[in-house]
Order: structure tokens, then C-alpha cells, then sequence
């Protein structure tokens, strides 16, 4: 699942939805748009539902095909909830979730101030994962800790009840897992990120993303190198052109031998804009009601697995 707000980026794409793609050809996939998880900070009511359906219309567009994979709004299958809630009584600690360095990251800067949903979403995360039998959870390398939790969930609610959860296990694509900020290279490219230079938008015109291209930041010395440690943002960058074109790290580095940074930031956006303009031309042939249709119909096929996972829960622990 990917949460509707801020802006869906290119690392997104890379890091995550290709992958999902990719995964339908093996797996039986549930693909979820997280909204539970999005009003763990303050939205605005009309802005959440246009990312409900400016995110099912990513999904498309990206080739998540409807009549293979299950694609619902969190919303409307009940049980996400109500999972959550047996999992906060029965298994999560607080121990558990005061380790989670996102919800570390995000309380920075509010304090206490921040809602109970946001130090809490790792259970709903973890409710939307066991409530599937799910065998694999492809995530970026920042979501690990929270399949992990998932992990110790089943098997502590397993060892204290019964043979209830599957446990799942995660898949971290290699390359691409975490594409970095164009702004700033020690941080990941971020959907809520506070400068619009941080990141290349999915829906971004060709003007800002040559002009966010362009204005990247680069490391000291011109040589097209990839070094993630000692050259930082031009290795981000490298990666992006590479999972966008097809060439090799080695070869975009021969290629540009002898070249300097200009001459590699024109091609790449070039490369960029030609991906672009194909993945928005697909994203404009769906319309809003097509998104809605489809999320309907994916929350009924969803709630037939949630609904019986729920009743095994339920009558493990004594409800029913």
C-alpha cells in the first residue's frame, strides 16, 4: 500500500510499484490505498479523496492490472480496523512500537503533540498484511522494521492462541530500494517533502522536470562515477538514469567518461522526459469514475479474504 497524499514521485515508481508489477506475474497481489494511514496527519478533506484517485490511476498507469491483482481503498474493507484493534489488545506493546524510528522521525517535530494513529499505524500495517495470508511484502529498505513488527505480531498472537497468521516475509528491490533526494542526497526522496525540488513528480510537466533535473545537486570534481560514499549525488542520479533507460551503472559510466556533469543532467532528462510522457499520456486515458469503479470492486474481492481471516481471529480469542 501506498498512502493518498503528497506527490507520487519517480522514486516511488522505481523503488516500489515497478516491482508490484513485476510481482503480478508470480503472485496472487493485494495493492492498497492506505488512507487509514494518511489521517495519521492533518488532511484536507477534498485533497484526500482527489490522492484516493490520483493514486489509483498511478497504480494503472503503471501497469497494476485490475483483472489480476486486487486494488482497494483500506477504507472500505472494515476488517483493516478491527484487526488493528485485536492486535493492540492481544499482541503489540508499547515497547514494540516506541523502537519505530519512522514514528521517531515524524514526532520530531511536534512532540506529543502528534496523534495516538501515528505511533500506532505500524499495528494497522501490520493488520493490513496478515489479514491476506500474505507470503511476500515487497517494501522499500525504510519498511522493513514494520514487516518485521508484523512478523513478531503473528507469532506472538500464533504462540499465545492458536495457528492463526501466516508469517510473512519481505522482498527489498536491490536497486532502486531507496533513491535519494535531487535537493539532498543524505535523505530519501520524499512524497511530503517540504521543497518541491526534492523530488520528480508522476504527474510533474516537462518544464519542472527538466528544470528540477538540471538544478540537482552534484558532488565536488566533474567525473561521472558511481560512489555512493564518496559521491553521493551524482550515484542517485546514476541510478535513476540507469532504472530508466536499461543501461548498466558500467555503461552509463563509459559513456560519459570524459564528460562533465551538464552534458550527463541533459540526457537524463531526456530520459526521464521520455518515460514521463508515456506514463502520463496512460494516466490520462482513466477517468475518475474508471478509479472509482475499480476500488469498489477490488473492496469487495478484498473483504472475501479479510472477512474469514477476521473469523478465525475472532473465534481464536474467544469472541465468537
Amino acid at each position: 500500500g501506498i498512502q493518498p497524499s503528497g506527490h507520487l514521485h519517480i522514486g516511488n515508481y522505481l523503488g516500489a510499484i515497478t516491482q508490484w508489477v513485476d510481482l503480478q506475474k508470480e503472485y496472487d497481489c493485494f495493492f492498497c490505498i492506505v488512507d487509514y494511514h494518511a489521517i495519521t496527519v492533518k488532511q484536507n478533506p477534498e485533497e484526500l479523496r482527489k490522492k484516493i484517485l490520483e493514486l489509483t490511476k498511478i497504480y494503472l498507469a503503471a501497469g497494476i492490472d485490475p483483472k489480476k491483482s486486487v486494488i482497494f481503498q483500506q477504507s472500505l474493507v472494515s476488517e483493516h480496523t478491527e484487526l488493528a484493534w485485536i492486535l493492540n489488545c492481544t499482541s503489540a506493546r508499547v515497547s514494540d512500537l516506541k523502537k519505530m524510528t519512522q514514528f521517531k522521525d515524524k514526532s520530531l517535530k511536534h512532540g506529543e503533540n502528534v496523534s495516538v494513529g501515528l505511533f500506532d499505524y505500524p499495528v494497522l500495517m501490520a493488520a493490513d498484511i496478515l489479514l491476506y495470508n500474505a507470503d511476500l511484502v515487497p517494501v522499500g529498505d525504510d519498511q522493513i522494521q514494520h514487516v518485521e513488527l508484523a512478523r513478531d505480531l503473528a507469532k506472538r498472537f500464533n504462540n499465545d492462541f492458536q495457528d492463526t497468521f501466516k508469517v510473512p516475509d519481505y522482498k527489498v528491490r536491490k536497486e532502486g530500494a531507496r533513491i535519494m533526494g535531487l535537493d539532498d542526497p543524505s535523505k530519501k526522496m520524499s512524497k511530503s517533502a517540504d521543497s518541491p525540488a526534492n523530488f520528480l513528480g508522476l504527474t510533474d510537466s516537462p518544464e519542472v522536470i527538466k528544470r528540477k533535473i538540471m538544478r540537482a545537486v552534484t558532488d565536488s570534481g566533474s567525473e561521472i562515477k558511481y560512489d555512493r560514499q564518496n559521491k553521493p549525488a551524482i550515484s542517485n542520479l546514476i541510478s535513476i538514469y540507469s532504472l530508466l533507460s536499461g543501461l548498466s551503472v558500467k555503461e552509463i559510466e563509459k559513456k560519459y567518461l570524459g564528460h562533465g556533469y551538464g552534458d550527463f543532467k541533459h540526457d537524463l532528462a531526456v530520459v526521464t522526459l521520455e518515460f514521463m510522457s508515456e506514463f502520463q499520456k496512460r494516466y490520462s486515458m482513466i477517468s475518475d469514475k474508471q478509479a472509482e469503479k475499480i476500488l469498489a470492486s477490488g473492496a469487495k474481492r478484498a473483504k472475501l479474504v479479510a472477512s474469514q481471516k477476521l473469523i478465525q481471529v475472532k473465534k481464536a480469542i474467544g469472541l465468537i
